[in-house]
């Protein structure tokens, strides 16, 4: 009689903090996922683990954490600090090795100061005034509880199965994208312009829901896409802000499938 094997889940190491969740909501997003074990590692322990030997058991990685950052500073915050020592490496050698990475959300603004990681990611949302690829840019802009539709603008992997267009009502980031250097699969049908947004830094010295003097330039509408970085497959998906979009079926798609596409 023949041996009948099942399929071993695929494991994800889940990096988070740095930014408030709901856990228990975000968790069940992985719960609804069969085939799919997600082991949810706080920084700053997740980035020990950020290496090939830390990930030797994990399939794929999973980033929705915000490291880099302290916002406990009483003047400038947040403070940028710079990655522990060991960490680039580790990260440059996971990438070479091959191993999956699916980046969420707020990830775009961790480790202000590594700037090969954004280039890793394809983009950054700042919190402060700063130079990106050699040029002066403003701080980036959130806006939250926007409601839009995502359009799927190619087949892939990553989309199979979504409409061509779905709503989500979620956080949304007027930030640094490097479209030309990563392969585009979804956008948001609103505009990305300075009046659709709200300053960061504004929003961390106690001004909530300012834009005043801040003459930020209209930006990318996109918000997914996908980079082969080494030998790895790299996504990252701007929404997931909250429970609006972890519980949304469309969403849980297109996440799983990007865990299954890189690992």
């Amino acid at each position: 009689m023949p041996t009948i094997r099942h399929r071993a889940p695929i494991q994800c190491l889940v990096a988070v903090r740095g930014h408030p969740f709901d856990r228990t909501a975000f968790d069940a997003l992985f719960q609804s996922m069969e085939g799919i074990s997600a082991t949810m590692v706080d920084q700053p322990a997740a980035a020990k683990l950020m290496n090939t030997d830390g990930m030797r058991g994990f399939d794929a990685l999973v980033l929705y954490d915000m490291p880099g950052l302290d916002f406990e500073v009483e003047v400038g915050a947040p403070l940028h600090l710079d990655p522990p020592p060991g960490l680039a490496d580790g990260f440059r050698a996971l990438l070479e090795e091959g191993k999956g990475v699916v980046a969420l959300h707020h990830a775009l603004a961790g480790w202000p100061t590594w700037d090969e990681y954004h280039e890793w990611l394809g983009g950054r949302f700042l919190y402060h005034p700063g130079t990106v690829r050699g040029r002066p840019v403003l701080d980036s802009g959130y806006a939250h509880g926007v409601t839009y539709d995502a359009v799927v603008l190619a087949e892939h992997p990553v989309t199979a199965g979504l409409p061509p267009r779905f709503t989500l009502t979620d956080e949304t980031y007027l930030a640094e994208i490097f479209a030309e250097d990563v392969t585009p699969l979804l956008r948001a049908d609103i505009p990305f312009t300075r009046e659709q947004f709200f300053s960061a830094e504004l929003a961390v010295r106690g001004r909530m829901y300012d834009r005043e003097d801040w003459d930020h330039p209209p930006g990318s509408d996109l918000i997914g896409w996908t980079r082969e970085v080494g030998r790895s497959r790299l996504v990252y998906l701007q929404p997931g802000d909250g429970p609006s979009a972890y519980d949304d079926v469309n969403y849980r798609r297109l996440v799983e499938n990007a865990i299954r596409w890189v690992a």
